[in-house]
């Protein structure tokens, strides 16, 4: 009986990584490859089924073959005959197919081989364009603006948790995926209509694991702190999942299995950690000993996720992680300190949300304007300074920067450095010049 159900446990899995129905989401929502329509509109034929994985940017990709690829080959074979003969089926109408879509490039290059990825063609830009906004909800862009806007305009309070748990999710996530080592969607027959994060490892979903615990930290956080409808807040943090999760299958980065243990991985975080937020934000703002206590235990937690076994984006953006983590931790204390963002008293609680005027707007608009400036200019210039400083010190050629942030000795330093100062920054430069320029 035992036997049975594990047995059936792991067809279930094996079922749920199955990249076909990655495929079969994409064709669904309007995004097929072109390559094989081209080639059979050409004249050429599905013999042999000769994709060129190297130039689609196949998810297993240059940095890995796992074994589970080469004992699934048979199956994708088997899928990729399938396309061949439904796309000898529409070779006939592939100008009509033309006319109804337009053909694209994948989302940025993969910053590991700089592969750029297959044309594809997008048949339904509206959901084109709507999970391409879930996949930048787990994106540095996304993250540089939310977290500081949230401090500024609304509620640092709120912002300070949300980071914590942001720095442990992803750091687990991160972590975890490297020691599971599962690989990206094969391709094909999957569509990489995104490239950047293409030479990570796949299981769980980072982007799944964000998308689920911000917008239910944001929810538990915030109700009965701010006064505003169940409903609303509810449906906020359920839509706010649901797109990213199935972005990250429409963008062909993440199978069924991988997007469904990123959003229950992502819960028993939350579950053990959200009582603990209360207690961790405080001890970051009164205890004289925090701003010790958080660099070394970011720094460790960081040296630690770096014994990968090669390169590849998710040990600089787990550093990044936790280096944004650490230093908006320093400054939460320093502000503790100063009285900068403070928080409001109990007695005011629950806050009522401002009334929504121009001038409202344009204070919170200019804010947000400023700030972001001063942070892109941090960024920049600690960038622009760091790692040719770190390059000299290791004795590391600085000339390819792009290879040069591949040595653990630089980009350890140089990501710490960077995204610390820029953390800090947001919670204290950039609020200690409002205060001075009469914005708070």
């Amino acid at each position: 009986m035992a036997g049975g159900i594990k047995m059936g446990f792991m067809r279930l899995m094996q079922n749920l990584q199955d990249p076909q129905h990655v495929a079969r989401f994409q064709r669904l929502c309007g995004v097929r490859g072109v390559e094989a329509r081209d080639r059979l509109s050409n004249g050429a034929s599905c013999v042999g089924h000769g994709y060129n994985v190297s130039q689609n940017g196949g998810g297993d990709g240059i940095r890995r073959r796992a074994p589970e690829i080469e004992t699934d080959r048979e199956k994708r074979n088997n899928g990729v005959a399938d396309d061949c003969a439904r796309d000898e089926r529409r070779v006939d109408g592939s100008e009509q197919d033309s006319a109804r879509g337009s053909t694209v490039k994948p989302m940025r290059r993969n910053s590991l081989t700089g592969d750029v990825g297959q044309e594809f063609l997008v048949e339904n830009k509206l959901l084109f364009y709507l999970f391409m906004l879930g996949t930048e909800l787990g994106n540095e862009l996304f993250y540089i603006c939310f977290f500081p806007n949230f401090m500024w305009n609304v509620d640092a309070f709120v912002s300070r948790r949300l980071v914590v748990v942001w720095v442990w999710v992803m750091y687990l996530g991160q972590c975890t995926k490297d020691v599971i080592r599962r690989p990206r969607p094969a391709s094909p027959p999957v569509v990489k209509v995104e490239m950047f994060y293409n030479s990570e490892y796949s299981m769980p979903s980072t982007h799944a694991m964000s998308g689920t615990a911000i917008p239910l930290s944001l929810f538990l956080i915030t109700y009965g702190r701010w006064e505003y409808p169940l409903l609303l807040g509810v449906s906020l943090a359920i839509g706010w999942c649901v797109v990213v999760c199935l972005s990250r299958i429409y963008m062909g980065m993440h199978s069924i299995l991988d997007v469904i243990v990123g959003f229950l991985y992502s819960l028993l975080i939350l579950l053990i950690f959200g009582p603990a937020l209360d207690t961790i934000d405080t001890f970051n703002q009164t205890h004289p000993y925090a701003p010790v206590l958080i660099v070394s235990l970011h720094l460790g937690l960081g040296l630690f996720s770096f014994t990968l076994d090669t390169w590849s984006t998710s040990r600089g953006d787990t550093a990044q992680i936790l280096g944004s983590g650490a230093g908006i931790a320093l400054a939460s204390h320093l502000n503790h300190r100063l009285g900068l963002l403070s928080d409001p008293p109990v007695s005011m609680l629950p806050l009522q949300p401002p009334a929504f005027t121009l001038s409202m707007i344009g204070l919170c608009a200019l804010r947000f304007l400023l700030g972001v400036i001063i942070l892109l200019v941090t960024r920049a210039v600690m960038k622009a300074l760091t790692i040719p400083l770190v390059c000299w010190v290791f004795g590391i050629p600085s000339n390819d920067v792009r290879k040069a942030r591949q040595h653990m000795e630089v980009e350890l330093p140089y990501r710490y450095i960077v995204y610390g100062t820029v953390g800090f920054n947001s919670l204290f430069l950039v609020p200690f010049v409002f205060a001075h320029i009469g914005l708070l």
